[in-house]
């Protein structure tokens, strides 16, 4: 995966295949790994004593990935030049006894997952995907990318108040979708369904992890296809474009006095506290074991971590045009305007004044134009993995992202020149 010319739309047809074939986060490292490879690196196994070889190295850990590129020479006391993203997005997934249904209507019980905009799966064809365990512990992943399932709205004619109170939806109630007709309660029906489309013998799938998706493929939008629609681009984006900078610069020959990373975390969008969260210990047992294979110490660690930066890379708010009173007044990010430099004084990202520089850097190097946003005073700010790294590690960090519109929609929209772009501004950074 070559890095991206700055207008090159070839990076972004491959994001829309990236997101196509990423309905879950295990399906989105799954790719990210299959791209890292071919750019030659290597997976290694966390219960395997590592060695401190030069080249390119890269960790799996259910719906997370951290990949690392060691130079010839490298020191144990090098600094790391890392970009953070978050591998899931708000959806449906599927309870533990999924089987339901009311009135011959034959249903799967879902819960939300993190805040979806909840309208936006309504009247949706629906997949489903995700990873099935078997009874040996090994794991499968699924993905059934066809109209399987369907929430369906309540018609206006059952909902006069609709027009003027508007959509109230109750998360228990309303959400559930339909996928068939009959006996609406078969316990064990969707997983021998699954395990069917799968091959799997009856019976030997015994722990599951599934969640819907939409089978509308991305696509260009407008009169000039200078738009994307698609799904999970919040923050699918940034994995794949951290993904493609990674591989461009482990391939670059650049005389690289870094260690440049990509972490891929999943459950950002319920809060990081998981083993594969941003909050969990992933990173900083990746970053401490590569010093120590090198045959460093702790304080040759201390020294790595002092010299560290990180890039959070999410995406963030494009000013919308129906909605412009919600933004800052002086800050409008726009789309194909370039990536985005995410400030927040209450710490809500981590970017300071020192970590505005490094990025305005890196930008200036690739030739790339970048944009600031900064909250609207009287609304709350999000937030994002960059606060738990920084605190976490101890580690610089500068949030960051592309400009969208409709995030936490079922389906997103960007600029068609963005991706490449943060991908080229990541490149110059991770070559520090």
């Amino acid at each position: 995966m070559s890095a991206p010319s700055r207008f090159d739309r070839g990076h972004t047809d491959d994001l829309m295949s990236f997101l196509a074939s990423s309905p879950t986060p295990y399906h989105a490292v799954a790719n990210a790994a299959e791209r890292l490879e071919k750019a030659g690196f290597r997976q290694v196994a966390e219960t395997d004593a590592w060695e401190g070889t030069a080249g390119g190295k890269y960790v799996l850990r259910g719906g997370a990935i951290v990949a690392w590129y060691v130079p010839e020479g490298a020191e144990p006391h090098t600094p790391f030049r890392i970009v953070g993203a978050h591998t899931d997005s708000p959806n449906l997934r599927v309870k533990p006894r999924p089987d339901t249904g009311a009135h011959g209507w034959r249903q799967v019980a879902v819960e939300i997952y993190g805040g979806p905009l909840m309208n936006s799966w309504l009247d949706r064809d629906l997949g489903l995907a995700g990873r099935l365990t078997l009874r040996d512990g090994s794991a499968r992943l699924v993905n059934i990318d066809r109209p399987l399932l369907r929430v369906p709205q309540l018609a206006i004619h059952m909902d006069r108040n609709v027009s003027t109170e508007g959509l109230k939806l109750d998360k228990q109630r309303h959400l559930q979708p339909v996928w068939g007709l009959g006996d609406p309660v078969r316990d064990g029906d969707l997983i021998a369904f699954l395990e069917e489309e799968t091959g799997l013998a009856r019976g030997e799938v015994t722990g599951w992890d599934l969640m819907t998706h939409s089978v509308e493929a991305p696509a260009y939008l407008g009169r000039d296809r200078e738009l994307v629609a698609g799904p999970r681009m919040d923050n699918l984006l940034s994995v794949h474009a951290g993904t493609a900078a990674l591989a461009a610069v482990s391939a670059s020959g650049a005389d690289l006095s870094y260690i440049p990373v990509l972490a891929a975390f999943d459950h950002e969008e319920t809060g990081s506290q998981s083993d594969t969260g941003a909050d969990g210990p992933l990173l900083g047992s990746v970053l401490e074991r590569s010093v120590f294979a090198r045959g460093g110490s702790y304080e040759d660690r201390a020294r790595a971590f002092a010299g560290t930066v990180c890039l959070s890379s999410d995406t963030g708010h494009a000013v919308h045009p129906n909605y412009a009173e919600r933004h800052d007044p002086t800050h409008h990010p726009r789309v194909n305007g370039g990536p985005i430099l995410k400030v927040n004084v209450n710490n809500r990202y981590a970017t300071d004044g020192s970590g505005r520089a490094v990025f305005a850097a890196a930008c200036e190097r690739a030739d790339v134009p970048f944009q600031t946003f900064v909250s609207n005073n009287a609304m709350p700010c999000g937030t994002t993995i960059g606060p738990i790294t920084a605190a976490r590690h101890g580690i610089s960090t500068v949030d960051i992202g592309a400009a969208i519109l409709s995030m936490h929609s079922a389906r997103e929209l960007c600029g068609a020149d963005d991706p490449h772009l943060l991908a080229n501004a990541l490149v110059a950074f991770l070559e520090g």
